[in-house]
């Protein structure tokens, strides 16, 4: 006993005082290593922007052989393959987390939540090799023929499919972002008062009934914002879309068309950029991404954020 006292600290202000100073150290060390990840993209990026100005946004020539960059048709693959597999994903995640959090007994249903969420875990190489040995063809044989006797008759759905492209990328990037939709809109549901549910059946609702008066339409916001998440995810993704993207820096009517997004030029161009002027194009991409995505998250926090405010307050 005498030995645990020796070593028992002097005062637990003295362990408060500790623990304060350390989880404060690490907390400022996440904001400084932001801080000095975003000055060194702005500082290496400046002789990209020193050369071509705003027009790098607007420009969509990409020829590293003539030093002549334009990052527009990496901004349409990114924009257009995220809202595809936003499209895509929505609906499948929504009705998960309502499955689950509505309609399963409890056991099973943080079963089942749990094999939702272990799909974030899988790497996204294995998303991207799965993508191009076995989607890619699927997406070829079957799904190009189906759209295109039934909707070849719009723009989006012409033009010859070669399995890699525009759609089988937005496929992949929406499998990828079901567990981040699907687990914060199961937290949104769950956030819905008990008692707004038995008096919608109190009052004889049916189940759909109840689930659309007392459990979606206050949950709404709460649902933009798991959507604004998922988006602001597959923004970022890399390796799974360069695998079956294509790398084509063009800006084509048709998804079934290859195409290259921002992330997907930097992993595969950065280690075979030869000048320092391609080498700042490709930081001034990778500044434009990280732009869009923090401002993206940054909505989608805000309103997550109000919806669980409001619902504390009552």
């Amino acid at each position: 006993m005498k030995l645990l006292k020796d070593f028992r600290p002097s005062s637990p202000s003295y362990q408060d005082k500790m623990a304060y100073t350390t989880l404060r150290f690490f907390s400022l060390v996440v904001i400084v290593l932001l801080l000095i990840m975003i000055g060194q993209l702005f500082f290496a990026s400046r002789e990209a922007f020193n050369e071509f100005g705003f027009a790098f946004i607007t420009d969509d020539f990409w020829n590293p052989i003539d030093d002549e960059f334009g990052a527009l048709p990496f901004i349409f693959g990114t924009v257009v393959t995220s809202l595809l597999a936003l499209l895509i994903a929505g609906p499948v995640s929504v009705s998960v987390a309502l499955y689950i959090t509505e309609y399963l007994p409890k056991s099973l249903s943080n079963i089942l939540g749990t094999f939702v969420e272990l799909i974030a875990a899988v790497p996204s190489i294995i998303f991207g090799l799965w993508g191009l040995y076995y989607l890619a063809p699927f997406v070829k044989d079957t799904v190009t023929p189906a759209l295109k006797s039934t909707l070849g008759f719009l723009p989006l759905f012409q033009g010859p499919s070669f399995g890699i492209g525009i759609l089988t990328a937005s496929i992949i990037l929406a499998i990828m972002i079901i567990p981040t939709i699907t687990s914060v809109a199961r937290e949104v549901f769950r956030s819905v008062s008990i008692l707004h549910k038995e008096a919608a059946l109190g009052l004889g609702a049916t189940k759909f009934e109840m689930i659309k008066i007392a459990v979606l339409k206050p949950s709404f916001s709460g649902i933009v914002g798991a959507l604004v998440l998922g988006l602001g995810r597959a923004l970022g993704e890399t390796m799974a879309v360069a695998m079956v993207i294509g790398n084509t820096p063009q800006i084509s009517k048709s998804i079934f068309a290859p195409a290259s997004t921002m992330a997907s030029v930097m992993a595969n161009e950065y280690a075979e950029a030869e000048s320092d002027l391609h080498l700042s194009a490709l930081c001034l991409v990778g500044l434009l991404l990280f732009v869009v995505t923090f401002v993206v998250n940054l909505i989608a926090r805000t309103i997550v954020w109000r919806q669980t405010k409001g619902r504390s307050k009552k």
